[in-house]
């Protein structure tokens, strides 16, 4: 098992917390001694320096509970099994918690252990930042634009068709008959053999999240989703008001033996997963690994909503084959993939798509009548001679993906030489570690130099988590990539005003 993930903070029905309880309650769900070891660094070495070993165990909980790999509510082992599995003595343990409860990152109660938390006042606040100039640079949005010439193109080669809908009442619930051809067609000819009545046609891959949720969870239940995750998928999930059960994505990828762990304890009732191109990460899950999701999500009959809005995006590596062709014969109806065309043509042009069995197709299409009858007819026209191109347009949108990516790279390595990242074998965006739980101070200060960039916090599934990392996407040209770092070095680096504040105050101890 790799060294990595997270601790899920719902369990069992009967333990976990109820809807609405209060953040500083505990989960009911225990973290193992040997599972909180494997994520722990050396204790000892280099890295400690001269600090006494409970500043640095402290210390080392603290950045795991930031990083989102310890999730909140999450019970801390008890201090004697602790200190037996790290060869500690139990006087260190109970020092490290004290540290904790002090600096406002444990709670405890007799009965009910020790627990992790976040200091008062260290909460998700979002963008907040409404009053921008037109002028500023944009990194908070990861799509990219679509070329005038191939847009025009596809409106003057639709006009005669848009002529002969214009006479009739335009509502296609489940999608345009030859918009849902094509894209069935184009799964076929990527591995996975699929029939128009297995496609829907959403408005976007956000509506055909929405759909799944809205018809298959109820208030209450659990969503197991990857920690850090789409923000917007997030939001959708929460508005659905489920609980989502957390399992991290760390710089290396996935821990399967975490979410196998998370699927027969939690038994949540669905899953949300980005296998291909992660967003933020960029990691792309093994196909070893997507066949063992497929069955441990059919074992704990936990629907599964494969998100592959990026796969098409495949910078360095061979475009992965769709996520439900790794399932066994008759094993992936439990399996919904969602797509779109935002990410490899436009955002502007909403057009997604869902794919599952006709039986569930039928039933989503019975739920999006009530949301808005039917997607627009032009979009979807508009979608028909783009998808033809899609081989050619998505060849292009790689290479010049690549080339920005580069650029991003090396403004990063010229202006910023004190973060550091992992290059994404695909996607369009980078996800980089700062060193210090400084992203929406610094997202604040960078608005004021004109560049709009997006901090760690709005991809964590706990508030408060990631406040170390920045999304950056390689989306816009390459000079304007450069002149954006240019300025986010400058809002960083700028020593007349106020030195940059960390998003947590640092105790003592932890310097």
């Amino acid at each position: 098992m790799a060294d990595m993930g997270t601790v899920h903070s719902a369990g069992r029905p009967s333990a976990a917390p109820r809807p609405g309880a209060s953040a500083h309650e505990p989960s009911g769900i225990p973290l193992g001694s040997r599972q909180l070891a494997a994520l722990l660094p050396a204790l000892t070495g280099p890295a400690a320096g001269d600090r006494p070993a409970y500043r640095v165990l402290a210390q080392a909980i603290r950045a795991l509970v930031l990083d989102g790999r310890i999730a909140l509510r999450v019970k801390l082992p008890a201090e004697r099994e602790l200190a037996t599995t790290l060869a500690l003595s139990r006087a260190t343990v109970t020092a490290a918690y004290d540290l904790l409860r002090e600096s406002g990152y444990a709670r405890s109660r007799r009965g009910s252990g020790t627990w992790t938390v976040l200091p008062e006042g260290h909460r998700h606040t979002g963008l907040d930042r409404l009053a921008r100039p037109d002028s500023a640079i944009d990194l908070s949005n990861a799509v990219g634009g679509l070329a005038a010439d191939v847009l025009t193109d596809a409106l003057a080669e639709i006009a005669p068709l848009a002529a002969q809908h214009a006479h009739t009442p335009g509502y296609h619930p489940y999608g345009l008959p030859e918009l849902r051809a094509a894209v069935a067609e184009r799964y076929t000819r990527r591995g996975l053999p699929t029939r128009p009545e297995q496609i829907l046609i959403t408005s976007g891959a956000l509506q055909a999240l929405g759909l799944a949720l809205g018809m298959l969870c109820g208030p209450g239940d659990r969503v197991l989703v990857e920690n850090p995750t789409y923000t917007n998928a997030l939001d959708a999930i929460r508005r659905a008001r489920t609980r989502t059960v957390p399992v991290a994505v760390a710089d290396d990828g996935w821990d399967l033996e975490i979410i196998e762990s998370t699927l027969r304890q939690a038994v949540p009732r669905l899953a949300y997963m980005i296998p291909y191109f992660h967003n933020p990460t960029g990691n792309l899950m093994p196909p070893a690994q997507r066949a063992e999701l497929i069955r441990a999500t059919q074992r704990s009959s936990t629907w599964l909503v494969a998100d592959e809005t990026i796969a098409d995006l495949a910078l360095d590596v061979p475009a992965p084959a769709p996520f439900a062709s790794h399932a066994e014969r008759g094993g992936a109806d439990h399996v919904i993939t969602i797509g779109s065309m935002s990410k490899s043509h436009w955002g502007g042009l909403r057009i997604g798509w869902l794919r599952a069995t006709p039986r569930l197709v039928t039933e989503l299409a019975g739920v999006r009548v009530s949301m808005d009858m039917a997607g627009s007819v032009i979009d979807q026209l508009v979608a028909l001679p783009l998808l033809r191109r899609m081989d050619e347009l998505v060849a292009a949108r790689v290479a010049e993906a690549r080339a920005r990516r580069a650029a991003l790279v090396a403004a990063l390595v010229r202006d910023l030489p004190e973060w550091s990242w992992r290059l994404p074998p695909g996607g369009l965006s980078l996800w980089v570690d700062l060193g210090e739980p400084i992203a929406t101070a610094l997202a604040d200060r960078a608005a004021g130099y004109g560049v709009r960039i997006e901090g760690g916090s709005r991809f964590g599934a706990e508030p408060g988590t990631f406040e170390h990392r920045l999304r950056l996407p390689f989306t816009l040209p390459s000079g304007t990539l450069d002149e954006a770092v240019q300025r986010v070095a400058l809002a960083l680096h700028d020593t007349a005003g106020r030195p940059l504040a960390s998003a947590v105050s640092r105790p003592h101890w932890m310097a």
